[in-house]
């Protein structure tokens, strides 16, 4: 089994739905809904929980992917999803009900997958493992709330884009920029996934 995106540098996932001119920190708590109705954003997301689960501790992102190109960036961001009845605070022009809280998130540029000293092309079409760490977290996902994981290939102004080819970055050219069919696979032979400590509560 597997999920496929078509990721364009030229129409790039950004990291808010405002328009602006500063990055702030804001967008740190912006609801994610606007990134998870895009057609280049795989959502998975759990059945609302019966009871508390707290992650507590390190947190590392396995994903099995391959690309149309030869390079990539893999984004992953862990989301907290509020349920559908929450109230809707008076201060907050956004509806709370299924409001998608931005918990953690981190890039990984796949050339780098063996080592940042010497990148290595991704061979298009090929399976390939890329793991790397969205760093610790401590956090509760209340009953009722939903726990969902966005993987996507740009985050953009934050991340600068990446032409999906093998090249310099700095210097890439226009032409250097191209579109890539960006697949993540989730079978038990490639078994994307999370690695993360789960609290009991004994």
């Amino acid at each position: 089994a597997y999920d496929e995106y078509i990721s364009d540098p030229d129409r790039p996932v950004p990291f808010s739905a405002e328009y602006r001119t500063t990055q702030g920190h804001l967008w740190m708590i912006e609801d994610q809904r606007f990134a998870a109705t895009r057609p280049d954003v795989l959502v998975y997301e759990s059945e609302v929980l019966t009871e508390d689960v707290t992650i507590a501790g390190s947190f590392i992102a396995t994903l099995y992917a391959s690309t149309t190109g030869t390079d990539s960036d893999c984004i992953v961001k862990l989301i907290d999803v509020l349920p559908g009845d929450t109230p809707n605070n008076p201060d907050c022009p956004v509806p709370m009900g299924d409001f998608q809280m931005l918990l953690a998130g981190e890039v990984f540029r796949a050339k780098f997958r063996n080592s940042y000293e010497n990148p290595e092309p991704m061979v298009p079409g090929e399976p390939t493992r890329i793991e790397f760490d969205l760093r610790d977290r401590f956090h509760t996902f209340q009953a009722g709330h939903r726990i969902m994981v966005q993987v996507q290939s740009s985050w953009f102004p934050v991340i600068d884009r990446n032409p999906q080819t093998f090249v310099d970055i700095y210097t890439a050219t226009e032409e250097n920029f191209q579109t890539a069919t960006q697949t993540i696979y989730r079978s038990p032979e490639l078994p994307s996934h999370l690695t993360l400590g789960i609290l009991r509560r004994d």
